[in-house]
């Protein structure tokens, strides 16, 4: 559904009568397409995301803080809908300024990890990135960012792995690819520290052949 105005509860309004997406006008490309390559990639491949979820672990290893950075309603519904059922605890943000904010207000009560869109409004993906990446040089601590994106072009991987991102996923949301990449990376303690080679080249954080 498109509507010039947008007022407070039409996205509940419209979940009640049966309408799978909601956008206001004017509608950006990012939101249309990823409004449709999540609906389409549900309705698809949902029956395999079921039959996938019966040889998954019946829970995992422990739960995760886990914060969500997702400017798309639709796909910030799903990916938090998905990993709470998992029993991870969700804090879902719309864009890298409120994720960076989110990560200072924590406090003690870090996050394992973050899933984070690259492209959002007021601050992308790799411009909150960078400004974690930044932040932990005086701390040595490493969270691990996983990149969720739209993108699926050939280098689109590369490039947010040298962004400071250590993991990828594309829409629409594979439920098992992104519960076990989350799980993976969300079971490094949130501590850990990224080891400094005593040579010139920079480090190494995530390697695609291993």
């Amino acid at each position: 559904l498109l509507t010039s105005v947008g007022r407070a509860g039409d996205a509940e309004r419209c979940r009640r009568i049966g309408v799978d997406g909601f956008l206001t006008k004017p509608v950006k490309h990012s939101d249309l397409l990823d409004t449709l390559t999540t609906l389409f990639g549900v309705s698809t491949r949902g029956e395999q995301g079921r039959r996938g979820a019966k040889t998954a672990a019946r829970s995992p290893h422990h739960a995760l803080h886990i914060l969500v950075a997702e400017d798309n309603a639709v796909n910030r519904t799903l990916v938090t809908t998905l990993l709470k059922k998992r029993g991870h605890s969700v804090k879902a943000v719309e864009n890298g300024r409120e994720a960076i904010a989110a990560i200072q207000a924590a406090g003690a009560r870090r996050f394992d990890l973050v899933v984070m869109d690259v492209q959002m409004p007021e601050m992308g993906g790799f411009e909150a990135t960078e400004a974690i990446r930044s932040s932990e040089r005086s701390t040595g601590q490493h969270l691990p960012i996983v990149a969720l994106t739209a993108h699926a072009m050939q280098g689109d991987r590369a490039r947010c792995l040298e962004a400071g991102m250590d993991g990828y996923l594309t829409k629409p949301i594979d439920v098992d690819e992104l519960i076990a990449t989350v799980e993976g990376f969300g079971g490094q303690p949130s501590e850990s520290v990224v080891e400094q080679p005593t040579h010139g080249s920079a480090a190494v954080i995530f390697d695609e052949r291993t």
